[in-house]
């Protein structure tokens, strides 16, 4: 059993160095490239640098021992609550899930509903977004913690009782299965949506008149909203992968942490929930690979930032990024 700890410790640490480097990349390219300089890219941004520092936090509570059992002090009281509860880890991982939500829901505005867009997404309204993302956090599994974290005896462990149990399948149920689902409906629609304005753009024909000037505008229309679509359905596809990732990575953990508020013993020390837990984190750690595998912007972004390509293709980039921001 302890070999098997130890091997499970080594692969949280190496999937944490993995998140860091990966989510600190995308935090760089995005803020290096003013063409980048996009709603959408400031909350893949903000996913990346929440995933950045859960990455950390995994390293950091993978590798500090702490004794046991631990003094009856104030200190470790606070000690249990705040840092071995995992408190802090999960905090980040919660406010990615919602970040990825908001960012769910901003794509689904734009495509679905975009008059409606520049209206509500102002500047003002993201960064307020943003500043809540952070704090939800905090506040859904600080309060949580607060509320079944135990001290007892030199050992810190989860309140078993029947309302700590409670609490924590309404919490699972906030935190994981509603955003789940809302994001599998959302995506569902716009899937529909998609497929509408593809064939609403390909049914344009343009009419061959004589005035040349008029069917070279009318080319120029039909060629930008091409473009348009495809910039939209690369955007999704990329994004829709990234919650792929986020069900079949974080499911398993909710599925187990739920059927222990129902009974179910559960060893928070012992392989099947460590698992769960490096499961979520490679969800942190795999967004990077989507992105740079999916993602036509931050490639693009990318080689920019390392120098592989010149101001002419960068230009490039802001005129296609502009006509999508703008449509």
């Amino acid at each position: 059993m302890a070999e098997a700890i130890l091997i499970l410790r080594i692969i949280k640490t190496i999937v944490g160095l993995l998140g860091m480097l990966g989510n600190g990349l995308v935090c760089v390219v995005i803020y290096r490239n003013s063409f980048m300089h996009t709603l959408t890219n400031a909350f893949i941004a903000n996913q990346a640098a929440l995933d950045c520092l859960g990455s950390l936090m995994l390293i950091l509570t993978s590798n500090i021992v702490v004794i046991s059992p631990l003094p009856d002090t104030t200190w470790y009281h606070f000690l249990c609550h705040m840092w071995l509860s995992n408190l802090w880890l999960w905090v980040f991982f919660t406010s990615s899930t919602v970040n990825l939500m908001s960012l769910t829901f901003e794509r689904y505005i734009a495509i679905v509903y975009p008059f409606h867009y520049h209206s509500l997404y102002t500047t003002k309204f993201v960064k307020g977004t943003l500043v809540v993302i952070w704090l939800s956090g905090l506040a859904l599994d600080g309060a949580y913690t607060a509320a079944i974290n135990t001290f007892e005896d030199g050992q810190c462990f989860y309140n078993s009782s029947v309302a700590s149990r409670t609490a924590g399948i309404v919490f699972i149920l906030v935190k994981f299965f509603i955003p789940a689902v809302s994001m599998l409906f959302v995506y569902t629609h716009i899937t529909v949506e998609l497929k509408r304005s593809a064939r609403r753009v390909g049914g344009v024909t343009v009419p061959t008149v004589s005035a040349s000037g008029t069917s070279a505008a009318n080319n120029n229309i039909e060629n930008q909203e091409q473009s348009l679509l495809r910039a939209r359905r690369n955007t999704f596809k990329t994004l829709f992968m990234v919650f792929i990732t986020f069900l079949v990575c974080w499911t398993p953990n909710q599925v187990i942490f739920f059927m222990f508020n129902f009974g179910w013993s559960l060893d928070f020390n012992g392989a099947i929930y460590i698992i769960s837990v490096s499961m979520v984190a490679f969800n942190s750690c795999a967004n990077p690979f989507i992105y740079a595998f999916k993602y036509k912007q931050f490639r693009r972004g990318f080689l920019v930032t390392i120098g592989k390509t010149g101001r002419a293709d960068q230009h490039h980039s802001t005129t296609g990024t502009t006509r999508s921001t703008v449509a």
